[in-house]
This record gives C-alpha cells, sequence and structure tokens, in this order.
C-alpha cells in the first residue's frame, strides 16, 4: 500500500493547485491536485506534508489542519492511502515545481478544473468545512469510481 499526503495552502480565498504537466508518464497527468507525495521510511504524515510542500512549493508550513484521510482502492494498480491536509500558516517565496505549474486559483472556481472524480468529493467536503472525514473509493480498470464510502473521522493524524 501506498502512503502519501497532500496539503492545500490557502490565501485570500484562492488555493495554490498543482497542474501536473511536466512529466509525460504520470498518472496525474493534466489534471489539476494539491501539493504532495508519498511517505518516506520512519517519516510520519505531518513531516511527509511539511517536506512535500517545501520541496515543490518553496514554502515553509507553520501550522496545517489535518482534513482526514482517502483510501483508493484500484483494479490495476497498489491501493494508496492520502493524508489531507489544509493551511494558511505559512511563510517563504513560491518557486517553480518541477511535476507541474503551481497557480493560486479562487475557491469558487477549483471544481470547475480538470480535476479527479475522487478529489471533488473531499475538496466539496473541506468547502463546507466537514473535516475531519475517511473516504473509501473504489475505481475499476478504466479509473471510473464505481463505490464511494464516506464517513466522519474522530481521530487527528
Amino acid at each position: 500500500m501506498i502512503k502519501s499526503t497532500v496539503c492545500y495552502l490557502v490565501h485570500d480565498e484562492k488555493w495554490l493547485m498543482l497542474f501536473r504537466n511536466k512529466k509525460q508518464h504520470d498518472l496525474n497527468h493534466g489534471k489539476w491536485i494539491g501539493v504532495g507525495g508519498k511517505l518516506k521510511t520512519n517519516e510520519t504524515p505531518y513531516e511527509c506534508m511539511v517536506r512535500e510542500v517545501i520541496e515543490e512549493t518553496g514554502y515553509q508550513v507553520q501550522s496545517a489542519l489535518y482534513c482526514g484521510i482517502i483510501h483508493f482502492h484500484y483494479e490495476h494498480h497498489e491501493d494508496e492511502e492520502i493524508y489531507v491536509y489544509q493551511t494558511s500558516d505559512y511563510v517563504g517565496t513560491l518557486h517553480e515545481c518541477s511535476e507541474g505549474t503551481l497557480a493560486y486559483i479562487p475557491k469558487k472556481d477549483i471544481l470547475d478544473l480538470e480535476l479527479w472524480e475522487g478529489d471533488r468529493i473531499f475538496l466539496e467536503k473541506m468547502f463546507r468545512n466537514e473535516v475531519p472525514f475517511s473516504i473509501r473509493l473504489y475505481y475499476d480498470e478504466n479509473e471510473i469510481i464505481i463505490k464511494s464510502e464516506v464517513k466522519e473521522a474522530n481521530t487527528n493524524e
């Protein structure tokens, strides 16, 4: 099982999004996603999120809200757990990202972007401040969600 994090950085009702357009063989190519990546050995999800934000944006997270966990179950890929965070508490200067184009997008426009179907589910919960959550998404061989389970989570990460 792959374990990853994603963080949404917010400033003035705009969310920092990453358009994955720089790597050809990228599962996320052509999609808008949050900033994040895979956990390293002995790294907590929070530590991973802080490290990934620095690597991909140049920003240093001072504190972040744990929003929940998403369990992705795939027909033809390894299953994945993603720990989701949100922050407005960060410092530094935005730099170019090797994985794609970073852009601050008004919250009201995010759901109009080219997003993964599953991302829409948890982003809507975040927009309504319905956190923390626990979501299970089951995908078929065509990357279409065939089943979803959405619950309130009672624990913090």
